[in-house]
């Protein structure tokens, strides 16, 4: 018997038209300290050094944010530009679609989760304002103390890391997985681990690599434009 009803949805380009870590940074640092946007031709940079897997995503998260942020800033600082940023997401970042969807899933009786590989420091501001009921990203080791670090704790959110750090959340909320039932919605193939665990997989906005799995699995394919 069904127990627990979960709709999973990744964040950016899935319930955002465009990505929001990058912006994040900007806004901070604009905000915070100006001059640090002289700095954005390196992040530019390590973005290559990445794509030619010189760096791992997970120390290009951790080099971009201590370029553009610091590598240790007061929480308490931050906080004013991190909901000045999900505002600016709400206003002018969010497919329509998208929206709906999570007010249908909502009214379906099915747990609202927002599992990204985006910070948790500015996605749970997002969540909160979209009516998710749990967030699943990318932790700070200074999670819960007074200052932000930029070092990552335990795993980037993404891949088949993202499908353990839900399964470990589950576990928490004791969550029986042959009692639950799950929608998952993505629009990138790095999700894929994701859309394979739900009973129901929606290809969300997907780019061409995931379009194509979509129609070799039958998963549902949906376009939030």
């Amino acid at each position: 018997m069904t127990q627990y009803r979960l709709a999973i949805y990744d964040m950016d380009r899935t319930v955002t038209f465009s990505g929001t870590y990058t912006g994040f940074l900007i806004h901070v640092a604009r905000r915070m300290a100006p001059w640090r946007l002289a700095l954005f031709p390196c992040v530019i940079l390590l973005m290559l050094a990445y794509v030619l897997k010189l760096l791992t995503r997970k120390r290009l998260k951790e080099l971009n944010q201590a370029l553009m942020i610091g590598g240790n800033v007061e929480r308490a600082k931050l906080l004013p530009h991190i909901e000045s940023y999900a505002d600016k997401v709400m206003a002018t970042n969010l497919r329509a679609g998208a929206v709906a969807q999570i007010a249908q899933d909502r009214a379906d009786g099915y747990r609202l989760v927002l599992a990204t590989a985006s910070y948790r420091l500015y996605v749970e501001a997002i969540a909160r304002r979209l009516g998710f009921d749990a967030v699943i990203a990318t932790d700070h080791l200074s999670q819960d103390l007074r200052y932000v670090r930029a070092k990552i704790a335990g795993e980037n959110c993404y891949d088949t890391g993202k499908l353990r750090m839900i399964k470990a959340w589950m576990a928490a909320e004791a969550i029986d997985r042959t009692q639950a039932h799950i929608r998952a919605y993505s629009d990138h193939v790095s999700d894929a681990p994701m859309l394979e665990y739900a009973d129901i997989a929606f290809a969300s906005n997907p780019h061409k690599p995931l379009a194509k799995l979509a129609a070799e699995r039958g998963w549902t394919r949906v376009d939030w434009a």
